[in-house]
């Protein structure tokens, strides 16, 4: 999970004031920003619909119908809970590496905050996912 990835790790990042000076250097294109924004909309839903399938699954419920998506697809196509989380992990943790590396150059402060907001969530989500897997029986 997460904790065997040190080089990888991910760190809060500075405050919205730190960004202004970089912001103001070198800010997003309104284009790249839309495409930042399209990607990170296209990973939350895949993370979200496989969360879904993984719920599903461990409660024995009968799937609905597998939506096609590659994310959800290789998530499914996992072996063992373990695994699942482990991907899981590190599409959250894609993401939040995602969000730090934009943030400085973002000059728009409601955007930095809402992104921030998600950033924090998915740090979340990546130490949860580290406790899931640690919790599951070895073998």
């Amino acid at each position: 999970m997460s904790g065997s990835r040190d080089s990888d790790e991910i760190r809060p990042p500075s405050s919205p004031v730190c960004h202004a000076e970089e912001a103001e250097a070198n800010p997003l294109a309104t284009d790249e920003m839309v495409a930042l924004l399209n990607e990170l909309l296209e990973g939350e839903r895949a993370g979200a619909q496989g969360l879904v399938k993984l719920a599903e699954r461990q409660a024995s419920a009968p799937l609905a119908e597998l939506l096609l998506d590659v994310f959800l697809d290789k998530l499914l196509a996992r072996e063992g809970l373990s695994a699942q989380l482990d991907l899981l992990d590190r599409g959250q943790s894609a993401v939040a590496r995602m969000i730090l590396t934009a943030l400085p150059r973002i000059p728009d402060r409601a955007l930095v905050e809402r992104l921030t907001e998600m950033y924090d969530v998915h740090v979340e989500n990546i130490r949860r996912c580290a406790e899931a897997a640690a919790a599951l029986p070895r073998g």
